[in-house]
C-alpha cells in the first residue's frame, strides 16, 4: 500500500510539473507573438489648405501626415477630412452640423480662418466661431483636448496671387491678427498650436513652395508642414 501511495504522489507531481511548464510556454509565446493590428482615427477640419487645392489627393498635408504616421508606427491610420475650398468658419460649422460626427478620433487637426480674412468678414465672427470649432474638435476626440492640434493660417500675401490682389502688407497684418488670436486662445486653454505661417512666407523667394495656381501651398510646402506637426501627432495618437 505504501508503494502504491508513493507512486500516486509521484504521478501527481509529474502532472503538476507538466502543466506548469505548459503555462510558462504559453505565456512566453503570447509575450513574443505578433502585435495585434491597431487602428488610429484622424479627423482634419478646415478649408482649401486642408483639402489641398491644386495639389494631388495624396499631396495635401492630412494625407502626408497619415502616410508619415503609418510609416513611423505599427498603426493602421484612417483619415476623415471635412474641408472645402472657400470655407469660412461659418461654412465649416454648418457642414459639421449637417453630418453625424463621432467622438472616437485619436487626433483632430483644425486649420481655418483665411476665408474670413479674404472675404472681409468682421473679425468678431472669427473671435466667436473659432473657439466653437475648437470645442467641436475636442468633442470629436472624446473630450480630450490633448488629442487636438490647431495649425496656423498660411500667408497668401507671399504668392503671385497675393502680390497682385489687394495690399500684400495689409493681408499679412490681418493674417497675423487671426493667428495671434488663435495662438493665444490655444495657449490659454492648453491646446497644441503649430505655427507654419513662416514657411509660407518663403513663397516669393522659393516658388517651389507655391502650387501651380499661384496661390495655394505646394506638395513641398505641405511636407514641411508635416515635419512640424508630426512630433506632436505621434505623441497624441499614442
Amino acid at each position: 500500500m505504501k508503494n502504491i501511495a508513493f507512486l500516486l504522489i509521484l504521478n501527481i507531481f509529474a502532472l503538476w510539473s507538466c502543466t506548469t511548464d505548459q503555462d510558462q510556454e504559453i505565456g512566453s509565446s503570447q509575450e513574443t507573438g505578433t502585435p495585434v493590428d491597431v487602428t488610429r482615427q484622424i479627423l482634419s477640419l478646415g478649408d482649401s489648405y486642408t483639402i489641398g487645392q491644386s495639389v494631388c489627393d495624396t499631396c495635401r498635408f492630412p494625407e502626408q501626415l497619415k502616410s508619415e504616421l503609418r510609416n513611423t508606427t505599427d498603426y493602421t491610420i484612417d483619415l476623415n477630412i471635412i474641408a472645402q475650398t472657400g470655407w469660412t468658419t461659418t461654412d465649416l460649422i454648418n457642414s459639421i452640423d449637417n453630418q453625424s460626427l463621432t467622438s472616437d478620433y485619436d487626433l483632430v487637426t483644425l486649420l481655418i480662418g483665411v476665408n474670413n480674412q479674404y472675404q472681409g468678414l468682421p473679425f468678431s465672427v472669427y473671435e466667436s466661431e473659432f473657439p466653437e470649432l475648437v470645442e467641436t474638435a475636442i468633442t470629436a476626440s472624446g473630450g480630450n483636448k490633448d488629442k487636438v492640434i490647431v495649425i496656423s493660417i498660411p500667408d497668401y500675401a507671399y504668392t503671385p496671387f497675393g502680390q497682385n490682389s489687394g495690399n500684400p502688407e495689409t493681408t499679412s497684418q490681418e493674417i497675423d491678427m487671426y493667428n495671434t488670436f488663435a495662438e493665444n486662445y490655444c495657449n490659454e486653454n492648453n491646446i497644441t498650436f503649430v505655427n507654419i505661417t513662416d514657411i509660407t512666407r518663403e513663397g516669393l523667394d522659393n516658388p517651389s513652395l507655391v502650387a501651380t495656381d499661384g496661390l495655394h501651398p505646394s506638395e513641398l510646402a505641405y511636407s514641411r508642414f508635416v515635419e512640424r506637426i508630426l512630433p506632436y501627432a505621434l505623441e497624441k495618437i499614442d
